[in-house]
């Protein structure tokens, strides 16, 4: 074999194994990098996580679920029992004693009504929060821990436009406490767990999911913004708490539609937060006040006005004497614009501007006779309302 040959087959070798190399590195990459790829979730074992997840969240939010008993007294003057034969007899006498007690005809009675609901501990000094018209007209409260123990509770605030209550009771240990979620980064098909005690069944879990978020003209409270779920709400379920997969409270349990099935509604923990803090800060709640009366913005409205969408408020009113008024807001001026936040509707507006500090000032972006100007407002603190509307949605 010549020289060349040899020096030929050398370079065919190398270039062989170049290229073998190279291969085998194409291969080592698009592999993993040598290592194998993991073969995908059963079933089986997403089902067995996600019912695992269910589990914790319950052992985690259960002992902060609280039931609260109330009981209403009423008293009433019972009528005179008219004389005639046969009163006198000891027959008649024990008969009319059994049915009317025995204070004798016309004597003042006393009738204890009794009333259940749910709450959720918030502090560990014993705090707890739960829907207003659980405790409303309420003589006397107790709390009712998962450990069976029983507490006599005080009312230190309620707020009737948002349907809030705070009850305080002397704990004699440590509290499990709920942790508050962000109801803001919800989104419509998350998981949604309702704990609470409906028709007195204690610690109660259901689960379904937030069916829609932002439900207002409900006719609850004056200030609506509500978490609607399908995980079942029943009498007593009122003042529990909604929780996330993650244990966190992103809602309380509110009211169902009477009519309807797997329509429930939650206050959402970003309103609930504010609200809270307040009452167990001041015993009341102070909000902001900015003197209109306000309408939706409907479509033929707005091609009316010259505006490109629905986004806004119609101011319909202005309180003569008000922050509005001062700050030179005129009828059929449409807000979009409230603090630097674009206005989605009038609801939103209301919520807006009850959130603002009182004596702090705000810019108002409107739109008059499609021109578009910005006006200086004054917030001033709220002044007291009547008590909430009513509607189909039958509290719980």
């Amino acid at each position: 074999m010549t020289p060349q040959a040899v020096r030929s087959i050398l370079l065919a070798s190398i270039l062989f194994a170049l290229a073998g190399g190279g291969f085998g590195f194409y291969g080592w990459l698009a592999g993993g990098r040598g290592r194998p790829t993991p073969p995908p979730a059963s079933p089986t074992a997403t089902a067995d996580a996600l019912q695992a997840a269910f589990v914790t969240v319950a052992e985690k939010v259960r002992p902060s679920v609280v039931n609260i008993g109330t009981v209403q007294v009423s008293r009433s003057r019972r009528a005179p029992v008219i004389p005639g034969p046969g009163n006198d007899d000891p027959f008649f006498k024990d008969f009319f004693d059994q049915f009317f007690g025995r204070g004798g005809p016309g004597r003042r009675e006393e009738f204890r009504q009794p009333g259940l609901g749910s709450g959720v501990i918030i502090d560990k000094r014993g705090y707890v929060l739960t829907n207003y018209h659980v405790i409303r007209g309420a003589d006397s409260v107790t709390v009712k821990l998962s450990s069976k123990q029983e507490f006599q509770g005080r009312i230190v605030g309620t707020d009737g436009k948002t349907d809030l209550a705070i009850i305080r009771f002397q704990p004699e240990g440590d509290l499990r406490v709920a942790t508050l979620g962000d109801s803001d980064t919800l989104r419509v098909g998350e998981w949604a767990i309702a704990i609470g005690n409906p028709f007195g069944l204690d610690q109660t879990v259901t689960v379904g999911v937030v069916s829609a978020t932002g439900r207002s003209e409900v006719g609850i409270a004056t200030y609506e913004n509500f978490i609607q779920t399908d995980a079942s709400i029943n009498p007593g379920n009122s003042g529990g708490p909604l929780v996330n997969l993650k244990g966190e409270v992103i809602g309380i349990n509110t009211a169902i539609v009477a009519t309807g099935q797997g329509i429930g509604f939650a206050i959402p923990a970003n309103m609930v937060k504010r609200v809270t803090s307040q009452l167990i800060d001041r015993g009341k709640v102070t909000r902001g006040w900015i003197g209109v009366s306000l309408q939706p913005l409907t479509p033929e409205l707005a091609e009316a006005l010259g505006l490109g969408s629905t986004r806004g408020a119609i101011v319909a009113r202005v309180l003569p004497g008000g922050p509005a008024a001062d700050a030179g807001l005129q009828p059929n001026d449409v807000i979009v614009k409230f603090g630097g936040t674009a206005v989605d509707d009038y609801h939103h507006l209301q919520r807006l501007s009850s959130d603002a500090e009182p004596n702090t000032t705000v810019p108002l972006d409107i739109v008059r006779k499609r021109e578009r100007k910005t006006l200086t407002l004054k917030i001033a603190e709220s002044p007291d309302s009547p008590a909430a509307p009513t509607s189909p949605a039958q509290s719980r």
